[in-house]
């Protein structure tokens, strides 16, 4: 497999799994805010939020969305990959319709596109702002980055 088919399943896969890991946060603390109202400020309702699985199951996400991020930051430019972790605003909304019945309006579905469109922009932009002939002894991979950087 030549560096730039593996530079591009290593950024696919990252970011799946960092959508994955944000998605899978987002839906523990709702599950989470489920368990937890009324809110008050005691060791109540501390012990009541810890005794339900969502709040670990969200802590455990935030730590694979930390070392994926981490992996993924190495080697990715910050611009794109940055743009690219909103993506967990369209998973949470998608999982949210399915998960809790929440309305997919035709104002969240505009802002869909627009996000993806923004996203795709600053990807393209990325990949037109390091010309093939700055590094001609290494093989780009997708974004314009180098493998192995």
């Amino acid at each position: 497999m030549n560096t730039r088919a593996r530079t591009w399943r290593f950024y696919l896969s990252g970011f799946a799994l960092l959508l994955a890991f944000d998605t899978i946060v987002q839906l523990s603390f709702k599950c989470a805010g489920e368990h937890a109202f009324p809110p008050e400020a005691n060791w109540a309702w501390v012990v009541r939020i810890f005794g339900h699985p969502w709040i670990y199951i969200a802590l455990i996400g935030y730590v694979g969305n930390f070392f994926t991020w981490m992996s993924l930051l190495k080697h990715a430019p910050i611009g794109p990959a940055f743009a690219a972790t909103h993506l967990d605003v369209v998973s949470v909304m998608l999982a949210s319709a399915w998960l809790f019945h929440e309305a997919l309006t035709t104002t969240r579905l505009f802002g869909v596109a627009v996000i993806l469109l923004g996203i795709m922009c600053l990807a393209f932009a990325e990949s037109g702002a390091h010309p093939e002939h700055d590094a001609p002894t290494e093989a780009k991979g997708a974004l314009g980055v180098v493998a192995g950087d």
